[in-house]
């Protein structure tokens, strides 16, 4: 079995792939400063709610954007997994060409989304992952990964309003009936949620215009699935886009080893 760790700004996934069928996800907040040995007792319990157990696994994938964190994660896979993890960034292949300027400085996550994207999906792609940020990642016919757009998330985007301005109240981002609010908390609804609208289909039409080409829009990330039904834009929305590109490249390296 593969134990396949997707950790983000904000969230960690742990997601339990049994060779065929993904059978377990959990979620956990990004701590930086978490150790090898807390991420252990966490997985422990509730690996065994599933059935499952730390000895059981024979792979480990790990995709990181806080760096601080990989040693521990690293640590995890070795002590109690027993294996050693395959970290991307790491001479990982991801059999993909990266044409940016300098792709070390491409995020894991928006790498593996392009590989996940790129093996369900045909001809050239937009990526959209909404998370702690919203990136717009363009996908190149043949997989490569070819630049994008980084915005700052939703949610950040809200708490910054609460946080700079006094009197705004910190509200839950949700889909709004009128586009022009009656009260404050629906005015800031609406203000996030259609302007972010407005940034995903802007910017798509944007992109679209510059590159003259046509590009399948493929949305991923927590956050994607508040957009679903309120833009056009969108081609597709896809939950398991990110694990699908960590299974992908974990079976080409496993492979080659």
């Amino acid at each position: 079995m593969l134990l396949a760790i997707e950790q983000g700004n904000t969230n960690t996934l742990f997601a339990v792939h049994d060779g065929t069928d993904w059978i377990a996800q959990w979620r956990a907040a990004t701590d930086s400063s978490r150790t090898a040995d807390e991420y252990a007792v966490w997985l422990s319990q509730l690996l065994n709610m599933a059935g499952l157990a730390l000895g059981a696994f024979n792979g480990c994938i790990v995709s990181s954007v806080v760096p601080q964190s990989v040693f521990n994660l690293r640590n995890l896979a070795r002590r109690y997994l027993h294996v050693e993890p395959l970290v991307i960034g790491e001479n990982v292949d991801l059999g993909i060409p990266i044409r940016i300027d300098k792709p070390s400085e491409a995020g894991a996550d928006r790498l593996v989304n392009a590989v996940g994207a790129h093996i369900v999906y045909p001809g050239p792609l937009i990526v959209i992952d909404s998370g702690t940020a919203t990136t717009f990642d363009v996908i190149g016919a043949d997989g490569g990964f070819e630049g994008g757009v980084i915005a700052p998330g939703i949610n950040l985007s809200m708490e910054a309003l609460h946080n700079a301005a006094a009197k705004l109240p910190r509200v839950a981002i949700q889909k709004p009936q009128r586009v022009v609010g009656t009260d404050t908390v629906g005015a800031m609804q609406a203000g996030v949620f259609w302007g972010y609208v407005a940034l995903i289909e802007g910017l798509i039409a944007r992109i679209k215009a510059e590159r003259d080409e046509n590009l399948t829009v493929v949305a991923t990330g927590g956050v994607a699935s508040l957009f679903h039904g309120a833009t056009m834009a969108i081609d597709h929305f896809d939950s398991d886009l990110t694990i699908r590109g960590m299974l992908e490249i974990w079976r080409r390296n496993s492979t080659k080893a």
